[in-house]
């Protein structure tokens, strides 16, 4: 396996469990590792559990891991969850004066700090947070000056005391250990590499700005409020003009709004906001104006488990508005996609105007990965379609009859579009049924043969749509003794199963699915048929995906894996059910978490 080390810090919300983390994974970027982070929080805004846990090594990481290697607990509660999780060769740092740590098992380090002794807890109420930063980087085999650095930058706004301040502290908890602590028999290692960590939120946004986007609109749900946080924050330098709405209903209206005037508009909400958007969606088909809008899936139903994970809301994307209409849904596989897939679906939207759905949830909108900068390319390609944006430029001009026809019935099914004000391109846009002019059918008569020329017509950019997209792709062994089959997220996680399978003597490779509709199932159906035993992973109760497969292609897995207690999947937890089920013990596995092991 692949050598990694995972730092786990747990407290109540508000205890400051955040601030290490962010200088944690600064200072393990800066030493050329790669980090991926997952942050396990309730919904109250004090109190309740959080754990962060930070997992880190110098090959890419691609999930939170299955154990914990240096646990900082900050009360009591953390202590008494987690303490019973670490194994052999672990280490816990925690304040002595306020907690008991209980019995370890056999090879873990207990490591007191003297608090009240190294630092003065009157003047600072998280000492005890900058004492085990200091005091965990030592024992991680990292030089202070790294953790001074970044102490430096967290609190230079606060002036040059305060700064010194908390490099005093940490360099006590940093010497403190070094006197009285073993550290860990291997020391992180360090490369020339240089990364950028970002959230899935901030990745969804910069690669709005990737796009072009020029408006964005939202109402706060989480977990997507990190997008607009971002957007907000930087609209002026991006160029974008970023409006807080009143509900999801003003929002989908009012970035269509903002796409039918000819800019590229984006919003993005949850489940509970994505259902206030489905009448807009048709809205957006009808009128045929592209709108790309990002769902960060959360545990439902209804507000449901708001701070947890799930894979919950295919079935409600899929059939999102009503009627037939062409749209394109996508589901990034991991943070640096979340950045990738926005250009990508864009164009496609743009192309076929028509809406575009990203299908992304909390584990990685809220999670932290490691991303080479060089990865985020913000001279992507971009493809407006046939959009007429002045007189007489391409594909601008009047159709046979020598007027503009909005809704032009075309052999590919797209009809040039042009933006409102360009001279000699005046049109209807309405949700009605309309002819090629726009002009409403009920407004003549209903009239059949043109409402069935019009359907058949937006539907012919479902062929275009398919052409745009590439069909998954199998990774590893091709006569694997077990394929996974997977979607969005949990790629990441199935990859380092398949590699603690290999190791365990059992053969297996991963078919991860990105993009959603088109599902291309007639290439799914060639990789599959010469697989031997296919399990479909997904964190949902039904097995959305695995119901959504069979519905389009007829196929049937031998067996599925599915977790929907708001918490990611584990590596051990997709390897232990594979065996589970080579063994013929059953075709459905539920995994149980526990929180760490």
């Amino acid at each position: 396996m692949k050598q990694t080390f995972a730092v786990s810090i747990g407290g109540a919300a508000g205890q400051g469990v955040a601030t290490p983390g962010d200088v944690f994974a600064k200072i393990l970027t800066r030493r050329g590792l790669h980090v991926n982070a997952y942050n396990a929080y309730q919904s109250i805004i004090r109190g309740g559990h959080t754990f962060l846990t930070i997992r880190t090594g110098p090959e890419k990481v691609t999930n939170m891991g299955d154990r914990i290697d240096l646990l900082i607990p900050l009360n009591q509660d953390t202590m008494n969850r987690h303490l019973g999780l670490l194994g052999s060769g672990a280490a816990v740092i925690y304040n002595a004066d306020t907690i008991q740590p209980g019995i370890p098992a056999d090879g873990v380090q207990l490591c007191p700090l003297p608090v009240s002794q190294l630092a003065d807890i009157t003047r600072n109420k998280v000492a005890q947070n900058t004492l085990a930063m200091g005091a965990g980087l030592n024992l991680m085999g990292v030089g202070f000056q790294p953790l001074e650095e970044v102490l430096t930058e967290q609190f230079k706004k606060k002036g040059e005391a305060v700064v010194n301040e908390n490099v005093a502290v940490a360099r006590a908890g940093y010497e403190f250990a070094a006197a009285h602590f073993k550290p860990f028999l291997n020391p992180l290692p360090m490369t020339d590499n240089r990364y950028a960590v970002l959230s899935g939120n901030v990745a969804l946004a910069m690669g709005g700005v990737a796009a072009g986007v020029k408006f964005y609109c939202a109402y706060p749900m989480s977990p997507s409020t990190g997008v607009l946080h971002w957007m907000a924050a930087h609209a002026r330098k991006a160029g974008v003009i970023v409006r807080q709405v009143e509900d999801e209903i003003g929002v989908i209206n009012m970035a269509i709004g903002a796409a039918h005037a000819g800019c590229r508009a984006m919003c993005a909400t949850s489940g509970g906001g994505f259902a206030l958007m489905s009448e807009g969606l048709g809205m957006s088909a009808m009128i045929e104006t592209p709108v790309v809008v990002i769902n960060c899936q959360r545990a439902g139903p209804s507000t449901g488990v708001p701070t947890k994970t799930e894979q919950g809301d295919l079935w409600q994307m899929l059939g999102a508005a009503f009627g037939d209409y062409p749209r394109v849904i996508a589901a990034p596989t991991d943070i640096a996609d979340c950045f990738k897939i926005i250009p990508e679906i864009f164009n496609i939207a743009d192309r076929f105007q028509c809406p575009g759905l990203v299908l992304c949830d909390l584990l990685l909108s809220e999670g932290r990965l490691s991303v080479d900068p060089k990865d985020l390319d913000f001279n992507v390609p971009i493809d407006r379609g046939e959009l007429i944006t002045a007189a007489g430029g391409p594909p601008s001009g009047p159709d046979r009859d020598g007027i503009y026809k909005r809704y032009l019935i075309t052999e590919s099914g797209v009809s040039p579009r042009a933006i409102p004000g360009v001279p000699g391109h005046v049109h209807t846009a309405a949700t009605d049924e309309h002819d090629e002019n726009g002009v409403l059918l009920s407004d003549e008569y209903t009239n059949p043969a043109k409402r069935r020329a019009m359907m058949e017509k937006r539907m012919r950019k479902v062929a275009g749509i398919e052409a745009a997209v590439k069909p998954p792709e199998l990774i590893g062994p091709r006569n694997a003794d077990v394929t996974l089959i997977g979607w969005g997220s949990t790629k990441g996680v199935i990859q380092e199963a398949c590699e603690i399978l290999h190791e365990q003597g059992i053969s297996a490779n991963q078919l991860p699915v990105r993009w959603l509709v088109p599902l291309k199932g007639d290439a799914i159906l060639d990789i599959l048929k010469g697989c031997q035993h296919t399990i479909i992973v997904e964190n949902n109760y039904s097995g959305q995906f695995a119901r959504y497969l069979r519905s389009e292609t007829s196929y049937v897995p031998d067996g599925y894996i599915r977790k929907y207690d708001g918490e990611p999947f584990m590596p051990h937890h997709i390897a232990e059910a594979v065996k589970e089920q080579l063994a013929g013990k059953t075709n459905l596995s539920v995994p149980r978490h526990e929180i760490m092991v």
